[in-house]
């Protein structure tokens, strides 16, 4: 296939199973599209039979899972949190709203997840949580992380955005520490547009959790009928997922594992056609620990430097390639420089950002734009 009969690779396409309409009428029709209704449930049910989560709630969004996660670990102004600086800025804001300071932490060269081995230098009596981020949903080393809250009393929040059916050990990313955050927006591999869910992994915050995503209020108390009235018990917000959208989620929900599938496919195509570049010592493939299973979220190459990186970005555009880069370091942003950090603060994470790139993937790329890819990239090498 020449390369001007190729059309344009766009980075990413929501993917549909087929029953999406169908279910989401179904959901019309019901007269309750409101959270909390019967798509809701299903999927919620769902989340926790796969996973063996103790309960799941379907939120908004990501933020709104890991909003819900600091209120229920109790964090307040002085509260420090530890964070990997290589991540979405959901992760941060989520407890600076409460009033607690990030501290960051550098990443690990090879999974690009936050470097467990330096955690515990930056352990001070006022941390009071840990926000694990697993990137590409490769896991953290979440047995050490684990370990380390244990000894000092501190929670463990993973934003598992990128993991949702990937695993740890045999342990489902997200049901590992007290809490766990995903992610159905529309970049990832599971979608109803925008969504996301919190898993309470801790039994005590079960109740609560419920509460603070009612708006404060013992609502799904009395939806269940085990009170006769629902009132304002607790500070909270409006957290739920419309049932519409969980009807669309539910559709993706039934092909969890054929999705899973589909991105392995493409995954594996790269991987084995960019292999060779890794050989020569040209870039850098993503390196995935046996202990982790991941879900084939997106596929990146590492190239030597920033400048290379950009301009190759910059070439496959003109192909008609859309290649991204992904994060800007939060603690060389503005904010980050608010709260006493600078440039060269986390060398490891700084280098990653400047030199990553991601390739355009999602399940129905086909095999011709893939090989249209390598080939421009190789081609630019």
């Amino acid at each position: 296939m020449s390369e001007q009969s190729v059309k344009k690779v766009p980075f990413n396409k929501p993917y549909l199973t087929g029953r999406e309409s169908e279910y989401v009428q179904e959901s019309m029709n019901s007269g309750n599209i409101v959270g909390d209704g019967e798509y809701t449930r299903k999927c919620e049910r769902l989340l926790e039979k796969t996973f063996s989560a103790k309960r799941a709630l379907l939120t908004n969004s990501c933020t709104d899972a890991l909003e819900m996660a600091a209120l229920l670990i109790g964090l307040e102004p002085g509260d420090e949190v530890i964070v990997p600086s290589y991540t979405f800025v959901s992760t941060a804001n989520a407890f600076i709203l409460r009033g607690a300071k990030p501290v960051f932490v550098d990443i690990r060269a090879d999974t690009l997840n936050i470097d467990e081995t330096k955690i515990e230098g930056k352990i001070t009596g006022k941390t009071r949580a840990i926000f694990p981020v697993h990137y590409a949903s490769v896991a953290c080393e979440m047995d050490s992380i684990m370990s380390i809250a244990e000894q000092h009393g501190l929670a463990v929040i993973e934003d598992a955005a990128q993991g949702v059916n990937a695993r740890y050990k045999g342990r489902y990313l997200g049901t590992i520490g007290d809490l766990g955050t995903y992610s159905f927006h529309g970049t990832k591999n599971y979608t109803c547009g925008e969504g996301g869910a919190i898993v309470i992994n801790n039994g005590d915050l079960i109740e609560r959790a419920e509460i603070v995503r009612e708006k404060g209020t013992n609502r799904s108390r009395f939806l269940r009928g085990e009170i006769d009235k629902y009132t304002w018990v607790d500070i909270g917000s409006s957290y739920l997922l419309s049932d519409v959208l969980a009807a669309f989620l539910y559709a993706q929900f039934e092909e969890l594992e054929n999705i899973k599938r589909k991105r392995k496919e493409v995954f594996d195509f790269y991987y084995q056609n960019l292999r060779d570049l890794e050989e020569e010592g040209k870039l850098t493939l993503p390196a995935i620990p046996e202990t982790c299973e991941i879900n084939y979220h997106l596929f990146y190459i590492l190239l030597p430097s920033e400048e290379k990186r950009n301009s190759l970005m910059q070439s496959l555009k003109t192909c008609g390639i859309q290649a991204v880069f992904h994060y800007i370091p939060l603690h060389a942003s503005p904010m980050g420089r608010k709260f006493g950090y600078k440039s060269g603060d986390l060398p490891v994470t700084e280098s990653i950002s400047g030199r990553l790139l991601r390739l355009p993937f999602y399940p129905d790329i086909g095999r011709a734009n893939q090989e249209f890819v390598v080939r421009m990239v190789k081609k630019f090498i």
